[in-house]
């Protein structure tokens, strides 16, 4: 009985709360609303670094936004530019870049700061134990794909990826080449799902115009690899990017196994790569 009398306290008393603060739940927006970055966690580096992996969050349904490095958009102490991307997607993005920060980074911190449709966002990121993740390995072993730029590779995994220098002009379409390999691993007793082992997204990065991929899921065809670690499935995917002014761009390529869409706060087990494009008229 007195249980259920604290219940019904509670809730009035909550409801009272509500009431006094007027706490509204507003529908989702397809413009006009921020943008939150997002720390995803941290991990360390064969030579006694750390990076710091980040994400962000875009609240509008169809407003991507361009928030160029500057007072927008900048991480500190040590930016304003770190790295992080000035073209943002709608919705939530996961592991999207990372900071390497040194071996003695110790207590320290660093906050990526976000101003879009006149609303300001932070998150203040650092070395918390509790933060600590393993984007290479997943609880069953299973690993991320690997990206290479050519067949011979070097081939590279997980967020912190590779990078790849290219150049172009306007209107005129850039061919886009990986190689990607995985290991194509499944739960134990499971049966492999029937759909590709590996599944790629091109995307804006940054950069000062539009840019149109010919296909932004390019189909990978069967290729052998050189040098891929567990090259259980390898295969090759092309595409092309148009861009629409001169400039320095910067385009990432996502590589997804059969876990899903950039670790789903698993951080496990997806690979990212960049391609940086010069643009002349």
């Amino acid at each position: 009985m007195y249980r259920f009398a604290s219940v019904a306290i509670l809730a009035a008393g909550a409801a009272f709360l509500c009431a006094q603060q007027k706490v509204y739940i507003e529908p989702p927006h397809d413009s006009g609303q921020g943008v939150t970055p997002a720390y995803e966690g941290w991990f360390s580096n064969s030579d006694g670094s750390f990076s710091l992996l980040f994400g962000y969050y875009n609240r509008n349904l169809k407003q991507e936004l361009e928030i160029p490095i500057g007072p927008d958009n900048h991480i500190d102490p040590g930016g304003p530019d770190q790295g992080q991307p000035t073209h943002f997607l709608t919705r939530r993005r996961w592991g999207v870049f990372t900071i390497t920060v040194p071996k003695d980074f110790g207590g320290k911190k660093l906050t990526w700061t976000l101003v879009a449709n006149g609303k300001t966002a932070q998150v203040p990121v650092g070395l918390d134990p509790l933060w600590e993740l393993n984007p290479f390995k997943d609880a069953t072993g299973n690993t991320p794909p690997s990206i290479g730029f050519t067949q011979a590779g070097p081939f590279v995994n997980g967020p912190r990826g590779q990078s790849q220098a290219l150049s172009g002009t306007v209107q005129n379409p850039v061919p886009l080449t990986v190689w990607v390999a995985d290991d194509a691993s499944v739960i134990p007793g499971a049966t492999r799902p029937k759909i590709p082992a590996v599944t790629l997204t091109w995307t804006k990065f940054r950069g000062p115009g539009n840019v149109t991929f010919a296909k932004e899921h390019p189909s990978i065809d069967d290729a052998q690899v050189q040098g891929a670690p567990n090259p259980v499935f390898s295969g090759k995917s092309s595409t092309t990017a148009t861009f629409s002014e001169p400039g320095e761009y910067v385009l990432n390529v996502l590589a997804n196994d059969w876990t899903g869409d950039g670790g789903r706060g698993f951080q496990c087990c997806w690979s990212n790569a960049q391609v940086k494009v010069s643009i002349k008229k």
